[in-house]
């Protein structure tokens, strides 16, 4: 990068990332990142309308995220091979398709099978905006900011980034619900398609795309092997942020049954959004706190919050006690998530970022599917107070895989980064 001369009256300063990477960026990235929240909710809104089944949309619901689950990382290993660049541009224009693609089918007599076959080639050619922005704005700061800044940076861009995915995940739903009340259940998807290729074109073509990593080959390759994707202390990251991803799913599905039972179904999402915005503000919280407070530690003491808050959901018997523990889950769930990308971002092998952040991006969604699925089948068939269960187990996991992290971690320290 170049810098200008100093001046004999004070030492040069680097840039701040907002002025390297610009404002309309993150203004471009937050907007293409809707329409992958407004997938699954969309999906399930459009098949419970149009074929009349609630088991048929818990399933196409699922398929989205097996569709993400098997390609994510994939697509992310492309996006690190040939840059981010073409891969979106391609996907943006592909997942547009499929979106409006899977409208059509829905809406078709074609029979169940091909519904769930093109709401798996929605998850498969998903844009991840958000895994491949993160990866994107570390390798900035990685090759472009000098390494005093580094961490601070880093833990600060998490915490941004986190913030963004929980406020995009509360207003996705909520944009899919105002759509769907006031056109038809389709309009969702068909919005999502047009948002898809226009912002996520955006984020596609915008100069930062056209960055690629300094750890990378003058062919593209990158020096790390393929096998340091699966380290122990990389995996237990993967798990981890799964756990989170089972808990969203769990949380949502299980308070929806809640409120139904008060007649009152429609107000899980406001219920909801007591969580999400106490989380997204307390992620971004995250980059104040001091460095003698590391990350693993971080990681057990808020998922441990997160669990303890789940633990209430046992007695909850009103909305207002369901508001109190929601308001405490919230305090863990976003510090935790930041805390996971950062250990990503701290363990990723050379030359391979977009990769691992696609591997965490598809845990939420695929640890969301199956949150929801499960915790569907069993209040439909058990009950509410059975289906508050599933959120403990989820965010016990995450705690585990947090105490796991404990161990591997040791006092080892990796990137200059305190673990």
């Amino acid at each position: 990068m170049t810098h200008a001369p100093a001046s004999p009256k004070s030492a040069p300063q680097s840039p701040s990332l907002l002025r390297i990477a610009g404002l309309p960026y993150f203004l471009i990235a937050f907007i293409a990142r809707l329409p992958f929240a407004m997938m699954v909710v969309g999906v399930l809104t459009v098949v419970v309308s149009a074929r009349g089944s609630l088991s048929l949309g818990g399933l196409t619901s699922a398929a989205v995220g097996l569709g993400t689950a098997c390609f994510g990382p994939l697509l992310g290993a492309a996006a690190d091979r040939f840059g981010q660049r073409a891969v979106l541009v391609i996907l943006a224009l592909a997942n547009g398709a499929m979106l409006l693609l899977f409208t059509f089918v829905v809406y078709g007599t074609a029979a169940d099978g091909f519904v769930l076959l093109a709401a798996v080639g929605i998850g498969a050619t998903a844009p991840q905006v958000a895994p491949l922005s993160r990866s994107r704005l570390v390798t900035i700061i990685r090759d472009r900011m000098p390494e005093a800044r580094r961490d601070r940076t880093v833990s600060g861009t998490m915490a941004y980034e986190s913030a963004a995915d929980e406020t995009v995940f509360v207003f996705g739903p909520f944009l899919v619900g105002i759509l769907a009340s006031a056109i038809s259940p389709w309009a969702p998807l068909v919005g999502a398609a047009v948002l898809t290729v226009v912002f996520v074109g955006a984020f596609a073509l915008h100069p930062s795309g056209r960055h690629v990593s300094q750890d990378r080959d003058a062919d593209g390759r990158a020096p790390s092997a393929v096998s340091e994707l699966f380290r122990p202390r990389l995996l237990i990251v993967v798990v981890g942020i799964l756990g989170v991803g089972m808990f969203f799913g769990a949380m949502l599905t299980s308070l929806t049954s809640f409120m139904a039972d008060r007649g009152a179904p429609e107000q899980a999402g406001l219920l909801y959004g007591v969580m999400g915005i106490g989380s997204a503000l307390l992620a971004l919280g995250v980059a104040w706190l001091p460095p003698a407070f590391s990350l693993r530690a971080r990681w057990l003491v808020f998922s441990g919050i997160l669990f303890v808050g789940t633990l209430l959901l046992s007695v909850v018997d009103s909305p207002g006690a369901m508001v109190l523990a929601l308001a405490i889950m919230g305090i863990g769930i976003g510090p935790t998530l930041v805390t996971q990308y950062s250990f990503g971002a701290a363990r990723s092998p050379l030359g391979r970022s977009a990769t691992v952040m696609t591997m965490l991006g598809s845990g939420v969604v695929v640890g969301q599917s199956i949150g929801a699925a499960v915790t569907g089948e069993i209040a439909e068939s058990i009950g509410t107070s059975a289906a508050l269960l599933l959120p403990m187990v989820a965010a016990f996991i995450t705690l585990a895989a947090g105490a796991a992290n404990w161990v591997l971690s040791g006092e080892r320290r990796r990137l200059s980064v305190t673990v």
